[in-house]
């Protein structure tokens, strides 16, 4: 397993991969932009309109303490936002990965599997559906993680390990279906859950890196790729 994460940073810089780094990193921080102006917008109207309704139902004299309390709301919301980004990595990283991970895994099927049958590009469709599904998943368990953070950290934990869970299942799956039906790639990730689960512990690590975590999927497929590799070798041999 770190024979496999070890050549999986090794190749995160390599030439041809060096293209898909920067393309990665750009739109992760595109997506990451455009949900934080979001947010903003969002928590700035929510602020306006609820210290409207405060001075309408307690009257004129109520306008500065709603004001006041309207400022702290305002900043209180944008230090979430920055800790919100860094927490929303994973869902982040999740949706990128599905645009780039075919040209990933070829490379590194390329250098090192070269007398080995190439696999098949995913239909874009279902790569973003899976990135999408685990996005979706990732948003909710932090928001059930968050009211947590306030208990010693175990919020963190927790988001961690469902972190590890969610993109070691999606990354496996999508170098595992270059080579095999969806319904088989999700049997062979379930019969091996254990060794995923201790590449995606792996993958968590790596995304909790503030802007080391960028380049998420240039460590997390390749070093599925070899992981599934190496699965499924084992699975030639029992038969």
């Amino acid at each position: 397993m770190l024979d496999d994460a070890v050549k999986a940073l090794n190749q995160m810089l390599s030439p041809r991969l060096r293209a898909v780094l920067w393309k990665s990193i750009g739109l992760a921080l595109a997506l990451i932009i455009a949900a934080g102006i979001a947010l903003d917008r969002l928590i700035v109207w929510l602020v306006g309109a609820g210290g409207r309704s405060v001075e309408t139902t307690l009257g004129p004299q109520a306008h500065l303490p709603a004001t006041a309390l309207g400022w702290l709301i305002s900043i209180a919301a944008g230090l979430g936002i920055v800790v919100g980004s860094v927490m929303l990595m994973p869902a982040v990283t999740a949706v990128v990965a599905s645009f780039f991970a075919d040209q990933i895994a070829e490379e590194v099927e390329r250098v090192h599997y070269p007398h080995d049958p190439p696999g098949v590009a995913l239909p874009l469709w279902l790569a973003v559906l899976e990135g999408g599904k685990t996005a979706l998943l990732a948003v909710a368990i932090y928001i059930c993680a968050t009211p947590f953070l306030l208990f010693a950290g175990f919020g963190a934990i927790l988001f961690f390990l469902a972190t590890a869970w969610l993109l070691g299942r999606e990354y496996f799956e999508l170098a595992a279906m270059r080579f095999r039906p969806p319904i088989e790639a999700k049997a062979l990730r379930k019969r091996h859950a254990a060794t995923v689960y201790g590449a995606g512990l792996l993958i968590a690590a790596f995304v909790s890196i503030p802007i080391i975590n960028l380049a998420t999927p240039l460590f997390a497929m390749p070093l599925m790729v070899h992981v599934h590799k190496r699965l499924a070798r084992v699975k030639a041999i029992a038969r």
